[in-house]
């Protein structure tokens, strides 16, 4: 269970104006429930976790089985925004921190990400390492033009075609039900597919098999996952200021209108969330910022981040404020030892565990700071485990939902994407965008 706590916040707000806005986010509430707001055709995220069926996990394991018997050792994934984000930031929670250096998960095969950027070189080094391993491919994309990852799909697809007779069992397609280049090409090539519902925008997507089968296949529990995301839907229907996901949407909007705090920054003290943070800024960047509005997300670790940032954080221009993921409980434990010369100055902590330090090293961040006039919400899990990842994942997804209604922007839609596409279209040479290509490289000198 998500548990969220404000006492970070409250020498900077007032009651009043606390109460003030629970009016407005108990509405907000209202609206993403009754399914009546604006972007209300994409709300199939709301019931994922109650509606995944158990034969579809059947269906991806009976994959994992076929591809582990082919001997396959390495899965491509291809996609970009929300159609990777949720799954690497789990296969990075769920894995151990130096996998790749002690022969990866037992009996999974390495899970490596393309289609996220256009660097060349990066899918370079990436088709070396496709050409000494044996390798299928995930693609994941509505349309299947989308220009990242489609270039990388194009390239890892060919390379696929040359190396093995039975290249198409090797990939799968997770895209558009009836429409669109992905699903008219996995038809012809007689490609595995799955759909990315209708009413489920990218970013909200990692419940479905965007994120799952990815999981699945990097050796993780996603029955135990979207458990944790059932028990979360639960807690989350209760119409109340004590609902965690409500509280965590006043507060955000409360320091964002009436305080001038316009960057949230989501603060972890475990490096292995690194990679909540990036969904986390896709899922309330993109669905918060639109129409001149909008927190701007930002991330960091500490306390590695506290040697880099942190002097900004304490001392810089007060316009943000901290939400810190606190994780209860390690998976794990060392025991600092006594050391004979104590050179290091460090006997004190003798019998201490390390986790001990990093709690203690939260505690007084979290003063430090809000002495030096930033708020910080909490936001508590158990442990890292799927169970408790799942949660977390619906937890920001329904408050995100509802602190979008209470911004007053539809949280569901992103007409900003689309501006540098056109560009880039047009610079590329693609037919139907001359003109506009001729009036930009004029723009450009």
């Amino acid at each position: 269970m998500v548990k969220v706590n404000l006492s970070g916040c409250s020498s900077f707000v007032s009651q009043a104006a606390y109460d003030a806005i629970s009016t407005d986010a108990l509405a907000a509430f209202d609206t993403l429930m009754g399914g009546n707001g604006a972007g209300n055709d994409f709300l199939g995220w709301k019931t994922l976790p109650s509606q995944v069926p158990d034969s579809l996990i059947a269906e991806f394991e009976a994959i994992r089985d076929d591809w582990k018997f082919k001997g396959i050792d390495l899965v491509v994934v291809i996609g970009i925004g929300g159609s990777y984000l949720g799954a690497r930031c789990a296969i990075e929670a769920l894995s151990h921190s130096f996998a790749s250096l002690m022969g990866g998960k037992k009996d999974a095969p390495a899970v490596v990400f393309a289609g996220n950027s256009l660097s060349e070189e990066y899918l370079a080094e990436l088709m070396d390492l496709v050409a000494g391993r044996n390798t299928a491919c995930i693609v994941i994309s509505k349309s299947g033009t989308t220009t990242e990852p489609a270039v990388a799909f194009r390239v890892v697809k060919q390379a696929i075609e040359q190396r093995y007779a039975d290249a198409a069992e090797r990939i799968i397609a997770i895209t558009d039900a009836k429409k669109g280049a992905l699903k008219t090409l996995a038809t012809q090539e007689g490609y595995k597919t799955f759909v990315v519902p209708d009413n489920v925008g990218g970013r909200f997507s990692v419940l479905t098999p965007v994120g799952l089968l990815p999981i699945l296949l990097a050796g993780f529990d996603v029955r135990r996952m979207l458990e944790g995301a059932r028990e979360m839907q639960l807690a989350l229907q209760e119409r109340s200021m004590e609902n965690p996901a409500v509280k965590y949407a006043a507060m955000r909007n409360l320091l964002y209108k009436e305080y001038g705090k316009t960057i949230e920054i989501l603060v972890s003290y475990n490096p292995k969330f690194q990679y909540l943070g990036e969904w986390w800024k896709q899922l309330y960047g993109e669905s918060e910022g639109k129409d001149g509005k909008g927190i701007f997300p930002a991330s960091v670790n500490f306390t590695t981040d506290l040697h880099s940032m942190g002097q900004f954080i304490q001392d810089g221009n007060r316009i943000l404020f901290e939400t810190v993921v606190n994780v209860e409980n390690s998976n794990r434990e060392v025991t600092i030892g006594l050391d004979s010369q104590n050179l290091d100055q460090l006997n004190y902590l003798a019998g201490r565990r390390v986790e001990h330090c990093n709690a203690m090293a939260m505690l007084g961040t979290k003063l430090a700071h809000i002495d030096g006039g930033v708020p910080q919400i909490e936001v508590s899990v158990e442990r890292i485990d799927a169970f408790n990842l799942g949660g977390l994942f619906y937890f920001f997804e329904f408050a995100c939902g509802v602190s979008a209604y209470l911004l007053g922007v539809n949280p569901f839609n992103q007409p900003g994407v689309e501006a540098y596409k056109k560009n880039m279209f047009a610079l590329l040479g693609k037919p139907g965008y001359e003109e506009q290509g001729a009036v930009l490289r004029e723009r450009l000198g």
